[in-house]
C-alpha cells in the first residue's frame, strides 16, 4: 500500500503489517470519536431543552452570568492550540527531530492549561453570582456540557504529556507516529466541539 494513503503516519513501504495495524487502530479511533460526538449531541440537546424560561427556574441567565470577553479569549487560545498541534504533526511527518516535536506538543498542552484556567475562573464567577449547577435545570445542563468539554481537554493535556515522555525516551517510531495521528484527530475534534459550544451556548444565549 502506498505511503501517500497514510501521509500522517508515513510508516514506509517495508512495513505492511504496521500499515494494516495502523488502519485498524485509526479506524477504531474514528469510531470512538463518532460515539463521543453522539454523547456531546445528547448534552447539546439537553441544554437546548432546558434553555427556556421554565428551565431557568427564576435563576440568573446568560446576561447575568456570561463573560463573553473571557469566552472569546478561550476560543482564540483553543484555535491557536489547534495550529500548534498541527505543527507537531508536521514535525513528525517531515522528521524535524524530537526537540521540535516535543516543543510544539508542550506549547499545545500549555495552551490547553490556559484554556482550562480561564474556564475554571468563569465557573467560579458564575457560582459566586448565584449560577451554581444546582440552581436550575438550565445551569445544570450548562455546567454539564461545558464541563464535559473541559474534561476532554484535561485528557488531551495528559495525552500530550505522555506523548512527550514517550518521544523523548524512545524517539519517533511507528507507534508514536500512530499515537500522534490520533492525538491530532482528538484535539481538532475538541476544537470543533468548542466552536459549537461557543456558537450555541454563549453567542446564542446572549442573542
Amino acid at each position: 500500500m502506498s505511503d501517500n494513503l497514510h501521509p500522517g503516519i508515513n510508516l514506509g513501504a517495508d512495513h505492511g503489517s504496521d500499515h494494516a495495524g495502523a488502519e485498524a487502530t485509526v479506524f477504531g479511533f474514528w469510531v470512538f470519536l463518532m460515539s463521543d460526538l453522539i454523547t456531546f449531541g445528547v448534552f447539546f440537546a439537553t441544554y437546548a431543552a432546558a434553555s427556556d424560561v421554565v428551565g431557568r427556574a427564576g435563576g440568573p441567565g446568560p446576561l447575568e452570568l456570561f463573560n463573553l470577553t473571557s469566552v472569546g479569549l478561550q476560543t482564540a487560545i483553543l484555535l491557536i492550540s489547534s495550529l500548534t498541534c498541527g505543527f507537531s504533526a508536521l514535525a513528525v511527518k517531515y522528521k524535524e527531530g524530537v526537540a521540535k516535536v516535543t516543543f510544539w506538543l508542550a506549547v499545545t498542552a500549555l495552551l490547553g492549561l490556559a484554556f482550562l484556567a480561564l474556564e475554571i475562573k468563569d465557573f467560579a464567577d458564575m457560582a459566586a453570582k448565584g449560577g451554581a449547577p444546582t440552581r436550575s435545570g438550565w445551569l445544570s445542563s450548562l455546567w454539564a456540557l461545558v464541563g464535559l468539554h473541559g474534561l476532554h481537554i484535561t485528557v488531551g493535556i495528559l495525552w500530550a504529556s505522555v506523548m512527550m515522555a514517550l518521544i523523548l525516551r524512545r524517539g519517533e517510531n511507528h507507534h508514536t507516529k500512530r499515537l500522534m495521528l490520533m492525538f491530532g484527530l482528538y484535539w481538532h475534534f475538541l476544537d470543533l466541539i468548542w466552536i459549537g459550544i461557543f456558537s450555541v451556548v454563549f453567542l446564542g444565549g446572549l442573542a
